[in-house]
């Protein structure tokens, strides 16, 4: 895919992150280009040009590839040159295998998700699934999934652990979401579940990789995850408020989809509690039929949402987990590599404003 289908500008994020800092930002910004190539290079190896086409159809559009980024970071904590000198090649070439790898996973779960919620867009670009159809858009996400099992062994015993562990973590939170909370189950706890597995546990594995990778000691590891689970969280509430606020062009993905399809998100679970004036409309308006464009539902329901201080609700909620986020990172030794954790934070917190 050429650099003009991108819907922003390559290492803007990474700059965003890094002010004031131009020798990070180069680095990140590096390590962001050699593990895109990286992975452009894997789908290409591919025996079928089928597989190859679909297997790197999301390494090329825009996004803001937050996790690979999110590896490079955590290598920072590893094993580094003295202050003012270049890492060696050997510290560079870890931090990119494990930006690859977080990538790698990352991308296998979203061609996995968007069969499951029907998407029909994916990074400003037409999804797998609405391309090539529900079977092949599992079947590539299964054949990422296991070149990131073959990268993970390749790299040792505990990139196999994190890999494997995140990757069951991913898989049982799409299953819960799929099944969706039991009779017993409070509907607010069964959503935090679900997030933890699919959006927290990739979010804290990427940090660990590039940590691990590069030699960080255990308790950095450990208060990486941490901060990754609160931030991840805190991503995911603020993905939830902007399917339901933000514009297709700026999200890259349909806007209200989750609303669409009746996706329990946390505006929707928050308006529903304490039989809210607006629950019982909002019940009936929050299914396939009657919420999609074409019912005419999506913007009454968006309305209810607004009006009934949902979104508000969520935002407070979202503030609270970049608080437990910031505590972590306070953990960490301090240096450009925490100041970054910390502007994220502050990335996440505005997102949707």
């Amino acid at each position: 895919m050429v650099a003009s289908a991108r819907t922003e500008p390559r290492g803007s994020m990474a700059m965003e992150l890094t002010t004031g800092d131009p020798a990070l930002t180069a680095r990140l910004e590096r390590g962001m280009d050699a593990s895109e190539e990286w992975l452009r290079a894997l789908a290409a190896e591919a025996q079928d040009p089928c597989v190859a086409e679909v297997a790197g159809h999301l390494f090329g559009p825009g996004g803001k590839r937050l996790r690979p980024l999110l590896a490079l970071v955590g290598a920072e904590f590893g094993a580094r040159a003295p202050v003012g000198a270049a890492p060696s090649a050997a510290v560079e070439a870890a931090a990119v295998e494990a930006a690859a790898l977080a990538e790698l996973v990352h991308v296998a779960s979203l061609y996995h998700d968007d069969v499951m919620d029907q998407a029909r867009t994916r990074r400003g670009v037409p999804s797998v699934n609405a391309r090539w159809g529900n079977t092949t858009a599992v079947l590539a996400g299964n054949w990422l999934l296991s070149k990131a099992a073959q990268l993970a062994a390749e790299l040792g015993p505990e990139t196999i652990r994190l890999q494997s562990k995140v990757t069951n973590r991913l898989i049982m939170g799409q299953i819960r979401e799929l099944v969706g909370p039991s009779d017993d189950d409070d509907p607010l706890s069964h959503y935090f579940t679900v997030v933890a597995g699919k959006s927290a546990a990739l979010i804290a594995m990427a940090l660990q990789l590039g940590a691990v990778r590069t030699g960080a000691p255990e308790h950095v590891v450990q208060t990486l995850a941490e901060y990754g689970e609160h931030l991840g969280i805190a991503f995911q509430i603020s993905d939830d408020i902007l399917d339901i606020t933000s514009t297709s062009e700026v999200s890259g993905k349909e806007q209200g989809k989750d609303l669409a399809i009746g996706v329990a998100s946390l505006p929707v679970l928050l308006a529903l509690a304490d039989e809210r004036p607006e629950a019982g409309e909002l019940r009936t308006l929050l299914t396939a039929a009657t919420a999609g464009p074409e019912g005419g539902g999506l913007p009454r329901a968006v309305a209810l949402l607004h009006r009934c201080g949902a979104l508000a609700e969520a935002r407070t909620v979202m503030h609270a987990r970049l608080l437990r986020a910031r505590t972590a990172a306070n953990g960490l030794p301090d240096g450009p590599a925490t100041r970054v954790l910390h502007a994220l934070c502050d990335f996440v917190a505005r997102r949707d404003h």
